[in-house]
């Protein structure tokens, strides 16, 4: 467990998918991420790489060859990835293509995750992601993080009385999955008006709001007095998605570049949404920052 530290939050990463599973707010001393209960949901902040969510029967296709990915959200969540750069302000956590990797995913990369706290606000954790191709062909991926963030109450049923704000929005435009097979269902969107660019805690988001686009600049979570709990900025991410559970005190705020599988599904991995491109040699790099407001 890898540790940052300012004199208002104390940051924990596992080196296990280098996810960041422990925000301790020191003027209230509340833990502001989801404490993986197994009975409810057993993650905190889980990264996905190399696939957003699932894959049409558990397989898809390069050019003419398919893989096996039964995984959701893909591999890394659940490899130990190497420490690279620590200290109590910035850790870095390194992974590499390996030949198990290449077995399921054929492509080779370096994959760099950061975690900064900043300095100018000591409540700001910054978030970046590096993809480099180190292979000879194409390199196709997608990307995204999962966080939850917990809320003080014990009862559940507290977030209903949060609300989201989605900054500079009239109006949001989402859908979610086919009841059927779990898998997106972008033909069955629905539109909310918002006040102000707010909107109270919804009751569908216990089955995931995925949003495609237009991208947010910055999404919060408000308190019940509409003061802001949480703050992510998300300015770089087409994709965006929304999850709790009613059993959980937890929101999930979801930054992606690509999402899940259409329902019914059957192309190639270069014709899925939002798939994002790698020639040899190049790299990318993407971040977002999360602000714990006090």
């Amino acid at each position: 467990m890898r540790i940052l530290e300012n004199e208002k939050l104390m940051v924990q990463i596992a080196d296990l998918g280098a996810e960041l599973t422990s925000v301790l707010d020191k003027e209230s001393g509340l833990d502001r991420m989801h404490d993986g209960d197994p009975k409810v949901w057993p993650r905190h902040a889980p990264f996905l790489f190399p696939f957003v969510g699932r894959v049409v029967d558990g397989v898809y296709r390069v050019g003419e060859k398919e893989y096996s990915m039964d995984l959701q959200h893909g591999f890394a969540r659940d490899l130990v990835l190497e420490c690279v750069e620590k200290s109590y302000k910035k850790v870095v956590h390194k992974l590499v293509s390996t030949e198990s990797t290449k077995e399921i995913y054929p492509f080779d990369f370096e994959l760099y995750i950061t975690h900064e706290l900043e300095e100018e606000n000591p409540r700001l954790l910054k978030i970046s992601w590096e993809v480099k191709n180190t292979g000879d062909h194409t390199m196709y991926y997608f990307i995204g993080g999962h966080p939850g963030f917990s809320l003080p109450e014990t009862d559940p049923k507290a977030k209903e009385e949060y609300y989201l704000e989605f900054e500079g929005k009239e109006s949001i435009t989402y859908f979610g999955v086919n009841e059927q097979s779990g898998f997106a269902a972008p033909g069955e969107t629905k539109t909310l008006p918002l006040e102000q660019g707010i909107l109270k805690f919804h009751p569908d988001i216990y089955i995931t709001l995925i949003f495609d686009e237009p991208k947010f600049s910055k999404v919060r979570i408000l308190r019940p007095d509409k003061t802001p709990y949480i703050t992510m900025e998300c300015s770089q991410f087409e994709g965006f998605g929304i999850w709790s559970k009613e059993e959980g005190n937890y929101i999930c705020l979801e930054p992606w570049k690509g999402r899940t599988d259409d329902h019914g599904f059957t192309g190639k991995i270069d014709e899925k949404f939002g798939v994002q491109i790698l020639e040899q040699g190049e790299s990318h790099l993407i971040s977002h920052s999360i602000e714990f407001h006090k």
